[in-house]
């Protein structure tokens, strides 16, 4: 038959890991990684919820070829978000106890 103590036990859990999945998620708001490109010439600070938060050029590139500080900002951007992405699937991990999320499903939500 049906334990009803189970199923209770299965609620706290899953509220449990939902209360962890919300902290996490929060956190992920103040968390900045830093993408780089050129050897560190151009840094995109963002948060891990991909806000960006500043863009360093430096003032070397300034009078270069507009075309390639373009490509560079590009590259830093997608740099950042690579990190922002992983630290984002570290602390999501942690929050869901290890357990796999179904595929497709993206953190934050």
């Amino acid at each position: 038959m049906f334990n009803k103590g189970a199923l209770g036990n299965m609620m706290k859990q899953a509220q449990l890991m939902q209360d962890n999945i919300k902290k996490a998620q929060d956190e992920l708001a103040t968390v900045e990684v830093e993408g780089q490109s050129g050897s560190g010439m151009i840094k995109v600070t963002m948060t891990c919820t991909n806000t960006v938060k500043r863009i360093s050029i430096d003032e070397s590139l300034m009078g270069d070829d507009k075309d390639m500080l373009e490509d560079l900002i590009v590259t830093a951007l997608n740099d950042a978000q690579r990190k922002a992405e992983a630290a984002t699937q570290e602390r999501m991990s942690k929050a869901t106890a290890g357990m796999p999320l179904p595929p497709g499903m993206k953190m934050p939500f």
